[in-house]
């Protein structure tokens, strides 16, 4: 099991010279990722399933995951998730190749379908849109960075006689992580993505939401090209990963255990908090 951090791209992170000096210690300490999360908007004022209020600030991630691929050499790149339906497909395609190209081949693009009603109107995407915008533009975007003549024609994208380069790093195209805890996310991770990402309050949570992958895997065909699906897990309450805790995950099959410090304000605090979780056992 590897460790990961997870949400530096907002609030006490957000000065460069500290995502610097975060990034380059949690290297330094052997974390192998590096996740952050996507808000294009958020409703105002707030309402009770947004995540964070409307003036707490958020960095887009890939121009944030970008900043950090220079600063660093071997952490994986993360978006965990990114809201995929808001993103126009040919043009986050080609985002995506450019960071994965740029970073050598380090970019793990977690994506999901979204669930706050006022962000996908103000960016003008139906609700009721997102779940098949999701997978059409999944398989839109893989078309760009694998087909040797892309096309692609559906119900929200249509393209042919295009073609865009460089490619990503992978002939496969990065490695898709789909998160979400609905039936429909568990059927999508396992039909088309190469991981599934989660969160939870400790392993009882990721043991329900492992049974819901494994229901997933009976009501759909997983292609042989993803291979095994990666597990990513994220502990939200309480936020410090005990040893017990993390020698549950990794013998649930947990492939990369984030950790959230996010909910300390000062930098320092951040450090430490990555000091004692970076001595979980793994």
């Amino acid at each position: 099991m590897e460790l990961g951090v997870y949400g530096l791209s907002a609030k006490a992170a957000l000065a460069p010279q500290i995502t610097a000096q975060l990034a380059r210690r949690a290297e330094e300490l052997g974390y192998r990722s590096w996740w952050v999360g996507d808000h294009v908007v958020l409703p105002s004022p707030r309402v009770p399933e947004s995540p964070m209020a409307p003036t707490d600030p958020i960095l887009d991630p890939l121009v944030h995951l970008s900043y950090v691929a220079a600063l660093t050499e071997r952490l994986e790149l993360g978006t965990g998730i990114l809201i995929l339906p808001q993103r126009n497909p040919l043009v986050l395609a080609k985002q995506v190749a450019s960071l994965d190209v740029l970073s050598g081949g380090r970019v793990l693009l977690g994506v999901a379908a979204g669930y706050l009603e006022p962000e996908m109107t103000a960016v003008g995407v139906s609700p009721t849109e997102r779940g098949g915008r999701t997978d059409e533009y999944l398989d839109a975007m893989r078309q760009l960075w694998t087909a040797p003549a892309p096309a692609f024609h559906g119900n929200y994208v249509n393209f042919e006689q295009v073609d865009a380069h460089p490619r990503p790093v992978r002939p496969d195209g990065p490695r898709i992580v789909i998160g979400g805890h609905s039936p429909a996310a568990y059927r999508r991770a396992v039909a088309r993505g190469h991981g599934w990402i989660g969160n939870g309050s400790g392993p009882a949570d990721l043991v329900r939401h492992l049974d819901g992958l494994r229901t997933a895997a009976t009501e759909v065909e997983r292609p042989a090209r993803l291979g095994r699906l990666e597990i990513n897990f994220m502990q939200l309450d309480p936020v410090e990963v005990s040893a017990d805790d993390a020698r549950r995950y990794a013998d649930l099959g947990v492939d990369r255990l984030q950790v959230y410090p996010l909910p300390l304000t000062d930098p320092r605090s951040v450090i430490a908090f990555l000091e004692r979780q970076a001595r979980l056992p793994h």
